[in-house]
């Protein structure tokens, strides 16, 4: 799997950041939630899944730049 650098709202670049891949996927890349009360609410987590936290506005940026 290769990937594209989408964007970040990190100054430097680094975390949280999102990725195209070339299978037509998204990658994640951001700080891992540890907080036990926020991952009992997560559904159906399969082994190997972990949730990362992205703020909405890196979401909508790159919504507007990639999504026509």
């Amino acid at each position: 799997m290769r990937l594209r650098f989408l964007g970040s709202t990190s100054e430097a670049g680094a975390c949280p950041s999102l990725y195209e891949t070339d299978r037509g996927t998204v990658v994640v890349q951001g700080l891992q939630v540890t907080d036990p009360a926020a991952l009992a609410d997560l559904r159906h987590v399969l082994d190997g899944e972990t949730a990362v936290e992205v703020p909405r506005e890196l979401l909508v940026d790159i919504a507007r730049r990639v999504i026509p």
